[in-house]
Protein backbone atom coordinates (compact mmCIF):
# COMPACT_ATOMS: atom_id res chain seq x y z
CA UNK A 1 0.00 0.00 0.00
CA UNK A 2 1.44 3.44 -0.87
CA UNK A 3 2.82 5.53 1.97
CA UNK A 4 0.49 8.31 0.82
CA UNK A 5 -2.59 6.24 1.70
CA UNK A 6 -4.94 8.27 3.92
CA UNK A 7 -5.59 7.06 7.45
CA UNK A 8 -9.35 6.79 6.77
CA UNK A 9 -8.64 3.70 4.63
CA UNK A 10 -6.80 1.95 7.48
CA UNK A 11 -8.41 3.10 10.72
CA UNK A 12 -10.75 1.14 12.94
CA UNK A 13 -14.02 2.96 13.60
CA UNK A 14 -15.36 0.75 16.40
CA UNK A 15 -13.13 2.16 19.13
CA UNK A 16 -13.01 1.18 22.80
CA UNK A 17 -12.91 4.47 24.70
CA UNK A 18 -12.59 5.56 28.28
CA UNK A 19 -14.15 8.42 30.23
CA UNK A 20 -11.99 10.61 32.46
CA UNK A 21 -13.89 9.52 35.56
CA UNK A 22 -13.62 5.76 34.84
CA UNK A 23 -11.69 4.01 37.58
CA UNK A 24 -8.23 2.71 36.82
CA UNK A 25 -9.44 -0.72 37.91
CA UNK A 26 -12.35 -0.75 35.44
CA UNK A 27 -10.09 0.52 32.62
CA UNK A 28 -7.57 -2.24 33.36
CA UNK A 29 -10.39 -4.79 33.29
CA UNK A 30 -11.61 -3.54 29.88
CA UNK A 31 -8.08 -3.58 28.43
CA UNK A 32 -7.55 -7.11 29.70
CA UNK A 33 -10.92 -8.46 28.56
CA UNK A 34 -10.64 -6.87 25.11
CA UNK A 35 -6.93 -7.72 24.81
CA UNK A 36 -6.00 -4.13 24.08
CA UNK A 37 -2.95 -2.10 24.97
CA UNK A 38 -4.79 1.19 25.35
CA UNK A 39 -7.39 3.55 24.04
CA UNK A 40 -8.47 7.17 23.80
CA UNK A 41 -10.04 9.06 26.69
CA UNK A 42 -13.02 11.14 25.53
CA UNK A 43 -15.53 13.53 27.04
CA UNK A 44 -19.31 13.22 26.69
CA UNK A 45 -19.23 14.92 23.27
CA UNK A 46 -16.50 12.63 21.92
CA UNK A 47 -13.61 15.12 22.12
CA UNK A 48 -10.30 13.38 22.70
CA UNK A 49 -8.83 14.37 26.08
CA UNK A 50 -5.87 12.01 26.10
CA UNK A 51 -4.64 8.49 25.61
CA UNK A 52 -4.60 5.68 28.14
CA UNK A 53 -1.90 3.04 27.60
CA UNK A 54 -1.35 -0.11 29.62
CA UNK A 55 2.01 1.42 30.66
CA UNK A 56 0.06 4.15 32.43
CA UNK A 57 -1.49 1.52 34.68
CA UNK A 58 1.77 -0.28 35.47
CA UNK A 59 3.32 2.73 37.20
CA UNK A 60 1.00 2.15 40.16
CA UNK A 61 3.02 -0.91 41.11
CA UNK A 62 6.41 0.62 40.31
CA UNK A 63 8.79 2.15 42.80
CA UNK A 64 9.07 5.90 42.70
CA UNK A 65 12.49 7.33 41.95
CA UNK A 66 13.16 10.47 43.89
CA UNK A 67 14.50 13.53 42.08
CA UNK A 68 18.22 13.75 41.42
CA UNK A 69 20.02 16.29 43.58
CA UNK A 70 23.58 17.43 42.91
CA UNK A 71 25.93 19.55 45.01
CA UNK A 72 27.65 22.53 43.43
CA UNK A 73 29.88 24.69 45.61
CA UNK A 74 28.10 23.48 48.72
CA UNK A 75 24.60 24.21 47.37
CA UNK A 76 22.09 21.46 46.69
CA UNK A 77 20.52 21.71 43.24
CA UNK A 78 17.60 19.58 42.15
CA UNK A 79 17.54 18.75 38.44
CA UNK A 80 14.25 20.14 37.01
CA UNK A 81 13.61 17.23 34.62
CA UNK A 82 14.11 14.78 37.46
CA UNK A 83 11.55 16.63 39.60
CA UNK A 84 9.07 16.73 36.72
CA UNK A 85 9.33 12.95 36.20
CA UNK A 86 8.95 12.34 39.92
CA UNK A 87 5.83 14.52 40.12
CA UNK A 88 4.28 12.78 37.11
CA UNK A 89 5.04 9.31 38.49
CA UNK A 90 3.68 10.31 41.89
CA UNK A 91 0.48 11.66 40.35
CA UNK A 92 0.00 8.42 38.45
CA UNK A 93 0.86 6.23 41.44
CA UNK A 94 -1.87 7.76 43.57
CA UNK A 95 -4.38 8.15 40.74
CA UNK A 96 -7.68 6.36 41.02
CA UNK A 97 -9.34 7.55 37.83
CA UNK A 98 -8.33 7.44 34.20
CA UNK A 99 -7.76 11.22 34.06
CA UNK A 100 -5.13 10.78 36.80
CA UNK A 101 -3.01 8.37 34.76
CA UNK A 102 -3.72 9.12 31.08
CA UNK A 103 -1.36 11.05 28.83
CA UNK A 104 -3.13 14.35 28.10
CA UNK A 105 -0.41 15.36 25.62
CA UNK A 106 -0.76 12.33 23.35
CA UNK A 107 -1.04 13.38 19.71
CA UNK A 108 -3.95 12.65 17.41
CA UNK A 109 -4.15 12.45 13.64
CA UNK A 110 -6.73 13.38 11.03
CA UNK A 111 -8.47 11.17 8.51
CA UNK A 112 -6.53 12.75 5.66
CA UNK A 113 -3.12 12.24 7.29
CA UNK A 114 -1.03 9.74 5.39
CA UNK A 115 0.32 6.37 6.41
CA UNK A 116 3.81 7.85 6.33
CA UNK A 117 2.86 10.77 8.61
CA UNK A 118 1.21 8.45 11.14
CA UNK A 119 4.14 6.01 11.11
CA UNK A 120 6.52 8.90 11.77
CA UNK A 121 4.52 10.20 14.75
CA UNK A 122 4.19 6.70 16.22
CA UNK A 123 7.92 6.13 15.88
CA UNK A 124 8.97 9.54 17.20
CA UNK A 125 6.63 9.38 20.21
CA UNK A 126 6.98 5.62 20.77
CA UNK A 127 3.20 5.10 20.54
CA UNK A 128 1.28 1.98 19.65
CA UNK A 129 -1.87 3.77 18.55
CA UNK A 130 -3.18 7.16 17.52
CA UNK A 131 -6.74 8.44 17.86
CA UNK A 132 -8.13 9.72 14.57
CA UNK A 133 -10.18 12.91 14.89
CA UNK A 134 -12.42 15.13 12.84
CA UNK A 135 -12.94 18.62 14.33
CA UNK A 136 -11.45 17.34 17.61
CA UNK A 137 -13.94 14.48 17.91
CA UNK A 138 -12.94 10.83 17.77
CA UNK A 139 -13.83 9.03 14.53
CA UNK A 140 -11.41 6.11 14.70
CA UNK A 141 -8.08 4.75 15.80
CA UNK A 142 -5.05 3.49 13.95
CA UNK A 143 -2.61 1.07 15.53
CA UNK A 144 1.01 0.26 14.86
CA UNK A 145 -0.22 -3.15 13.63
CA UNK A 146 -2.49 -1.42 11.09
CA UNK A 147 0.49 0.55 9.82
CA UNK A 148 2.75 -2.49 9.55
CA UNK A 149 0.07 -4.51 7.72
CA UNK A 150 -0.49 -1.65 5.27
CA UNK A 151 3.24 -1.22 4.60
CA UNK A 152 3.69 -4.89 3.67
CA UNK A 153 0.67 -4.99 1.36
CA UNK A 154 1.49 -4.44 -2.32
Amino acid sequence: MPRSTPVRQLMTTDVVTFRPDDTVESAARVLTERRLGGGPVVDAEGHVLGLLEDDDLIVQDAKLHFPTVITVLGAYIELPSSQRHFEEDLRKAVGVTVVDVMDPTAPTCGEDDTLEQVATVMHDRNLSRLPVVRAGKLVGIISRGDVVRALVQP
